[in-house]
């Protein structure tokens, strides 16, 4: 984590803000993006750059007039599109005296604990060496089951990977909205949230852009995470002067999110259980259970547990329910499945313990694995 006055920020910028009409790259809205970065690492601040626009700038090229729907031709496009946008960003950095790193990512990087540490360790490096990381999803080998699903859940997920102090998302909307401004004219900007509640998830809708996959609603998704993760966050346009500048010092149009609620602050152990780790069965609980792990600082004991599904190992993440189908939370479990099943267990014998547990009610919203 950074000082108090040095900040260690994710920006986020999606495929319609970096290409022009025709679908390609804009080196005018590159030049822009890039200038105000390197403005901000002159003031001494961190920054990890997630980029959209490899399949935009890419499907062109690959001889498509208009953006692919198949896999394979996206992953196509992608594969031209990453080392173009690649290309640009790194003389354009270089041209402020800065270098650029390439991060490509799979959502199974980031289930996998090992390798999920890998890339909190290698991003750690280029950022003490003065390095711009520029992350992508690997649209190129990514299937839909592996998916992040959109840039501004990678996004989110790497800002709570790195401790970063702020998630910026630039998009072609200045802000959250009471309701969709292009429908209604009535809507007004929400300037600043504290809580996602029911009410501004249904005003996200589910709109977005030709260019992009994510509309507002996965930018919702995206800032859920930030903040259950404790980091302050703002979503504004891109084509706004000195967005980021003044995104940074509290002063831009736009939407910022941020709790006024004491939340747990989660190790990086239980953010990985929390948002990446995929789990693999699920565990239902007795009452004590329940208890157990809504109140108390002990383990959960294998007498505790009343029903099981799934094929899990020693060291797997389940989802924890209790009798009444309510998810509670998410563990890593002691024993494996054919063990449980066999009862080759002593009832007394701990299966989760409090440090590698994370219970829904802990956090300002529900997570998900």
């Amino acid at each position: 984590m950074s000082d108090n006055t040095n900040k260690r920020i994710v920006i986020k910028i999606g495929s319609s803000s970096l290409t022009s009409l025709h679908g390609e790259v804009s080196r005018r809205k590159l030049e822009r993006l890039t200038d105000e970065i390197a403005q901000l690492k002159d003031e001494g601040h961190e920054v990890i750059l997630v980029s959209s626009g490899a399949v935009a700038a890419g499907y062109r090229k690959l001889g498509c007039l208009t953006r692919p729907d198949s896999l394979p031709e996206k992953q196509a496009a992608a594969s031209i599109g990453q080392g173009l946008l690649m290309e640009a960003y790194s003389e354009l950095f270089m041209s402020h005296g800065y270098v650029a790193s390439q991060i490509l990512i799979t959502r199974s990087d980031f289930s996998d604990e090992k390798r999920y540490g890998n890339a909190r360790n290698t991003l750690h490096v280029l950022m003490e060496r003065g390095i711009i990381p520029i992350v992508n999803e690997n649209d190129t080998v990514t299937i839909d089951r592996l998916r992040f699903g959109d840039n501004d859940t990678l996004s989110a997920k790497v800002a709570a990977l790195v401790d970063a102090d702020q998630l910026i998302i630039l998009s072609d909307i200045d802000g959250l909205y009471t309701d969709n401004p292009m429908v209604n004219p009535e809507a007004t900007l929400v300037e600043k949230v504290t809580e996602i509640t029911e009410e501004i998830e249904a005003s996200a809708g589910t709109a977005g852009s030709s260019v992009g996959t994510g509309g507002m609603k996965s930018k919702i998704d995206a800032f859920k995470i930030a903040m259950a993760s404790g980091i302050p966050s703002f979503l504004g346009k891109a084509g706004t002067p000195n967005i980021l500048l003044d995104a940074v010092n509290g002063d831009a149009k736009g939407t910022y999110f941020d709790s006024e609620e004491e939340i747990i602050n989660l190790n990086q152990k239980k953010r990985w259980i929390a948002f990446n780790s995929g789990p693999q069965g699920t565990v239902v609980v007795n009452e004590i259970g329940e208890h157990t792990l809504k109140e108390k600082e002990t383990p959960i004991y294998a007498k505790e547990i009343i029903h099981f599904e799934g094929r899990f190992k020693k060291g797997d993440v389940v989802r924890i329910f209790t009798p009444n189908q309510e998810e509670i939370g998410l563990g890593v479990i002691m024993i494996d499945s054919e063990s449980l099943a066999g009862k080759d267990i002593a009832q007394e014998e701990p299966i989760m313990v409090r440090d590698e547990l994370v219970c829904h009610q802990d956090m300002s919203v529900s997570i998900t694995g």
